[in-house]
């Protein structure tokens, strides 16, 4: 239906931080199957450049990329904008649904990158960072997940592989979903902390999340207790977290997203890691399936009016 009001819709990949090649083939392999045009904007380094590239597109592709108002206004044609992974919080919802473009995310196709990057940064961490002194074992452990999505239905199978011990708090997944996997649900996320000396955080950043990780819910945690991010930076009170290691030498903070307060994390030494850049979707299979999971969703989109995975209203 939608194909038929638009002779060879074009697509922009718009990516500051490009996808593999062999992920952009498979978007342009899906998209010309579907009667589709692809046009790159990649690396690019100014606002200008995308306003630009976006004023005669009816779709996008992006990966971190911020899509605002001012871009939504230079976009005429556009319909639809696809974020190649899970999180979507660099597009502007209102504005969209304001101008009448649908948003959509790839749910699930990232999901064991980021995951493996989580026992990634924990043995690393647990390892006492490779500094040559005897650290500890996973195996026994209890690992809190907070946030029971794709991600963290990955994080409790590997877990269960290091023979740890795994709980999971989710405000909005039944305890019944959660048990049926094997997996102890708690009733809170403070008990989360409580009972757990490891707990790798999957939350999005809203308005209920923000700020929430802070000084006296970490400071529940047990003795030697580990607090791993590859969430949003945005979920973490960096003031409160810095002050709390401080006082409790025992802890250790590994995160995928550098804090703002990076310099001062870095003075607590041996205990805190990040990566340069956010590595979590960083895998040539994650850059593949996200990529391609979004050129099928738009040619669906554009085929029968497919709305399956918006995220705005």
């Amino acid at each position: 239906m939608y194909l038929n009001k638009i002779t060879m819709a074009k697509i922009l990949i718009a990516t500051e931080k490009p996808f593999a090649k062999i992920a952009v083939d498979g978007i342009k392999e899906v998209a010309e199957t579907a009667g589709l045009e692809i046009v790159l904007l990649e690396k690019y380094t100014e606002k200008a450049q995308l306003l630009a590239a976006v004023a005669d597109v009816e779709a996008m592709i992006i990966r971190s990329d911020k899509i605002d108002n001012e871009v939504f206004d230079a976009a005429k044609n556009l319909k639809i904008v696809v974020r190649a992974g899970a999180g979507y919080d660099n597009v502007d919802l209102a504005a969209a649904t304001a101008h009448g473009v649908v948003v959509m995310n790839t749910p699930g196709q990232n999901s064991n990158a980021v995951a493996e990057l989580v026992f990634g940064m924990l043995v690393f961490a647990v390892r006492n960072f490779y500094n040559g002194k005897a650290g500890t074992e996973l195996k026994g452990k209890k690992l809190g997940i907070l946030a029971y999505g794709n991600v963290g239905r990955r994080v409790a199978h590997i877990a269960k592989g290091f023979d740890m011990d795994v709980y999971a708090y989710d405000a909005y997944c039944p305890a019944a979903a959660i048990e049926s996997d094997g997996v102890k649900a708690v009733s809170s996320q403070d008990e989360l902390f409580e009972k757990c000396e490891v707990v790798s955080l999957h939350i999005p950043a809203t308005a209920e999340t923000r700020q929430s990780i802070n000084y006296a819910l970490v400071g529940k945690m047990p003795k030697g207790g580990v607090l791993v991010n590859t969430a949003r930076k945005e979920v973490i009170n960096e003031p409160e977290l810095l002050k709390l290691m401080q006082e409790r030498t025992d802890l250790k903070y590994v995160t995928d997203i550098m804090p703002e307060a990076d310099a001062d994390f870095r003075m607590l030494e041996g205990r805190y890691f990040s990566t340069p850049k956010k590595m979590g979707a960083q895998t040539a299979e994650a850059n593949i399936n996200a990529g391609v999971a979004a050129a099928h969703q738009i040619a669906a989109f554009f085929k029968d009016g497919c709305t399956k995975y918006q995220v705005n209203k």
